[in-house]
């Protein structure tokens, strides 16, 4: 048993793991020279790999960024926080115009509800929550479409953050209608830079508020801290902003004894009552779960991910074809290679090893290539836009593990045509 020929109980021989290595590294130095001999063809071929990889890994990233942020902006409310809606809808039924009138016949959601509910025994804490655009303005500067909020005292609680400076509000300056604000840290300081804007003014829709505080949410959908946007008093914003439909929903923390299904019990029963439904009538609001958010979420992002491989479907099947096309083309070239070879004693099978890995690097190359430019990409979308893109580990793997097995697949055709050549009619060739 010398040099691990002897093979027993299923032990690979040394030798042959020596010969495939070596077939290997003799397939990736070919590949190369093949890559400097024709480099037009390999480019093209290598770019359509590279595009289809680049599109996975951008997209990927984009997405994942995207779940990471909407996954820790829902659960910095608390993991039993629920919400109740006007409606809840997955998207509106454009041909169903019926089903659509009913959800918007539903009566909005009022201050009054969120005082009973408030008195619930198993609900800690409501917040009411409104959001409606509106021009921000400080002495000669101004910013539009700032995003104004309009929310009951008790949101820091379920918002998270931190209150960077000053405080918000309470219940008797949100019951009195305060013309009081709290601001983002950004918007803060794209009007109060260098300065305290505590016990400032600022005008809000022409309107002019008391800066109370300076918030710095946690991560949100978009980078949370990055955005321009003020929290004002629930019932400040009613009377003074205009929200279109009744879009007031409610944010609700059960108290620690409660569970979340029985606080939703709970809260349904008293909505029914308060809106006087028959038990044969449906809820006239919604309440939906954090999951439930989550989900569609999901679904949503889903859709994208299938466009995302359908367009690097495409990139990778124009690399495919490049393949074929340079692997024929290589293998009539080496004709005669083959033929000498096939003479000194070489199998079909090394013939067709050695192809295949020369395809396979081809597009490994092109993988690498749209790896770099993916990474790239996605580098330039989380410095340069809202979207907090991430590259996934995972998508590393597999776009080079594709990019691989595309080049074993394309590369299929042109290493059987190169296996199955007859030597004497190769060696004849010119």
């Amino acid at each position: 048993m010398l040099g691990g020929e002897q093979c027993t109980g299923g032990t690979i021989p040394a030798s042959r793991i020596v010969s495939a290595a070596t077939a290997l590294v003799e397939g990736v130095g070919i590949a190369l020279d093949s890559l400097r001999a024709s480099k037009t063809r390999a480019a093209l071929t290598i770019l359509g790999v590279a595009i289809g990889v680049a599109v996975v890994m951008a997209m990927a990233s984009a997405i994942t960024g995207l779940n990471s942020s909407f996954e820790s902006a829902i659960e910095s409310t608390g993991p039993k926080t629920f919400f109740v809606f006007r409606f809840w809808s997955t998207g509106l039924a454009l041909n169903d115009p019926g089903r659509n009138a009913a959800l918007f016949r539903n009566p909005p959601l009022t201050q009054d509800e969120a005082s009973l509910l408030r008195r619930l025994p198993s609900v800690r804490a409501i917040v009411i929550a409104e959001s409606a655009p509106a021009d921000a303005q400080v002495g000669d500067q101004e910013e539009p479409e700032v995003a104004v909020a309009g929310r009951s005292a008790y949101w820091p609680v379920l918002a998270g953050g931190d209150m960077v400076s000053g405080r918000s509000y309470t219940a008797v300056e949100e019951a009195a209608g305060a013309k009081v604000v709290v601001l983002s840290e950004k918007l803060a300081s794209r009007f109060f830079s260098g300065q305290d804007p505590v016990g400032r003014e600022i005008k809000l829709a022409g309107q002019k508020y008391t800066v109370l505080g300076v918030w710095t949410p946690p991560p949100d959908l978009f980078g949370g801290g990055a955005q321009n946007f003020a929290i004002i008093p629930w019932v400040t914003f009613h009377h003074n902003l205009i929200s279109p439909w009744g879009s007031a929903q409610f944010l609700i923390l059960p108290t620690d004894a409660a569970t979340m299904t029985g606080a939703m019990d709970e809260v349904t029963a008293a909505l029914r009552a308060a809106r006087g439904l028959r038990p044969t009538q449906d809820n006239t609001f919604a309440l939906v779960t954090q999951d439930k958010i989550l989900d569609i979420w999901n679904q949503l992002t889903g859709v994208f991910f299938v466009v995302m491989l359908a367009l690097s479907g495409v990139g990778l099947m124009v690399g495919g074809v490049g393949v074929v096309a340079v692997m024929m083309i290589s293998v009539t070239e080496r004709t005669r290679e083959i033929g000498v070879r096939k003479a000194l004693g070489a199998t079909r099978g090394a013939i067709l090893w050695q192809f295949l890995v020369e395809a396979a690097t081809l597009t490994f190359i092109g993988g690498a290539v749209g790896m770099a430019l993916g990474g790239g990409i996605a580098y330039a979308i989380a410095h340069l836009t809202p979207v907090p893109a991430k590259v996934p580990l995972l998508s590393i793997v597999a776009a080079l593990l594709v990019s691989i097995l595309t080049g074993v697949v394309f590369g299929v055709v042109p290493a059987q045509r190169a296996a199955h050549m007859d030597p004497v009619e190769a060696l004849r060739y010119e």
